[in-house]
């Protein structure tokens, strides 16, 4: 997993893991707990939000407010 930039310093995101059709989204932990991680691919969310979140999440922001607007399918 590669940190998450968070250039907002808002973001519910603390980091990710993109491959070919893929990328894996870790959140914030709540109550002391591992943060939730969750697996987006091009067969659950479709190509072109993908491609979205891949861009969002090496940009380092946008990502949380991608998925949060969004609500892109996950495995």
């Amino acid at each position: 997993m590669q940190p998450y930039a968070n250039r907002s310093g808002k973001s519910g995101v603390v980091a990710f893991d993109c491959g070919d059709g893929f990328i894996v989204v870790e959140f914030v932990a709540k109550d002391g707990e591992a943060g939730q991680r969750y697996r987006y691919t091009v067969k659950s969310a479709g190509a072109a939000a993908i491609a979205a979140m891949q861009r969002l999440a090496k940009a380092g922001r946008g990502l949380s407010t991608y998925i949060a607007q969004n609500d892109p399918n996950y495995d």
